[in-house]
């Protein structure tokens, strides 16, 4: 096959739409119908799991929204903790691709709605009993097992989009898109990343464990395709927030880290302990606790509205109780896509936990931020790399 005709372009008035390319297309449709941003979201999703495989040796998975990762993750084994945090019930048992994308989905359940999966390997029965009560539009993989393949053919009404790549695909070493009419072309960003990169430690705290190697490298992995600007907060094998497509560095280091405290926050016991109504959906009982955490938790904690998300009426998570809660983390890691112009990243990251930092430095205030980094006790290396990516 040489071509793929499209539900449609980036918007349903945008037709005829097709992938296409001279040789035989390396994706199968196996089923449903996808649409452009379906195959973006799937071929930029399946290089960054296949990356991850590469560089840390474990099964990974991503879960992609509008061209950029919502989550993305390694076969981690889940705590406890997490299991209720993810909703997954106690008695299913996760095979290692299964809890990458537990991971993944569960860095941020909100933008994970209606999301692509990717997948380093083939979809097994445990990732497909996981995906299957989730809201997402498709799932790209090498490969599916038979039972796996029919349960999530059953998905959406049996139009759940599938999609199969062969795994032994390479494309061409120039890549081609036009805007406006007009072709662009470069080198494809072959650049492979892994814990040598993390070599040039700049800072007096020398020492990154081996869990924050990996980490960073997950962090890093995952900005090389998440539109820029671009940062991402990553701990235990997993992204926690990731801060896209924003013009300013300080923004997105303030977006991902917004995302990251929500993360730790779920894990908070008040939040844990909350009565959520157990005829709540898994969508609104996600948007419950998001709003509940937000600067106005009135939203569902009114006395006129309260009773359409819980049994009772729980108590408001106090200012007081969230500083200290996230005060008592550390050990985040956090990478950027390009350089740190000021300190201020720096002290943003730290407040959600950060105490590692992959960046590529060159700014002309390389000292001044390092000198924050010392000033906060964070190990910072400078890749010497940029990953922008459009």
């Amino acid at each position: 096959m040489t071509e793929i005709q499209l539900k449609y372009g980036c918007n349903p008035n945008q037709k005829p739409s097709r992938i296409f390319m001279e040789g035989d297309l390396p994706v199968t449709v196996l089923n449903g119908r996808p649409g452009y941003i379906n195959f973006l979201d799937a071929l930029n999703g399946w290089q960054l799991v296949k990356e991850l495989k590469a560089a840390l040796g474990l099964p990974a998975a991503a879960s992609f929204k509008h061209v950029s990762p919502a989550g993305a993750a390694v076969g981690v084994p889940l705590t406890d903790t997490l299991r209720r945090v993810y909703r997954i019930a106690e008695d299913l048992e996760l095979s290692p691709l299964a809890a990458a994308y537990a991971r993944a989905r569960g860095s941020d359940r909100m933008s994970s709605f209606g999301d692509w999966i990717a997948l380093s390997d083939p979809c097994d029965v445990s990732a497909a009993q996981l995906i299957r009560p989730e809201v997402s539009d498709g799932i790209i993989a090498p490969g599916y097992d038979p039972e796996a393949l029919e349960l999530l053919k059953q998905k959406r009404r049996g139009g759940y989009n599938i999609v199969q790549i062969d795994p032994a695909y390479v494309p061409a070493q120039l890549e081609r898109k036009q805007v406006y009419g007009i072709t662009f072309e470069q080198g494809r960003n072959e650049l492979q990343i892994d814990e040598a990169m993390l070599s040039n430690v700049v800072t007096a705290k020398k020492e990154i464990p081996p869990e924050a190697k990996r980490d960073l490298v997950l962090a890093l992995i995952t900005l090389k395709y998440t539109q820029s600007n671009s940062v991402c907060y990553a701990a235990g094998g997993q992204t926690i927030g990731v801060g896209a497509g924003q013009q300013s560095r300080i923004h997105c280091t303030r977006l991902a880290g917004e995302k990251a405290d929500i993360w730790h926050l779920r894990q908070h016991p008040k939040v844990l302990a909350l009565p959520l109504r157990p005829d709540l959906g898994r969508a609104n009982s996600d948007n419950a606790v998001d709003v509940y955490l937000s600067a106005y938790p009135e939203d569902v904690l009114g006395a006129d509205v309260w009773q359409d998300f819980f049994t009772s009426r729980p108590e408001v998570l106090s200012p007081e109780e969230r500083k200290a809660y996230l005060a008592s983390l550390r050990g985040v890691a956090l990478g950027s896509d390009a350089f740190f112009p000021f300190g201020d990243n720096v002290e943003r990251a730290v407040r959600s936990g950060v105490s590692y930092i992959a960046q590529p430095g060159g700014s002309v205030r390389d000292g001044l931020v390092t000198e924050m980094a010392d000033k906060l006790g964070v190990a910072m290396c400078f890749t010497g790399i940029r990953l922008f990516h459009h």
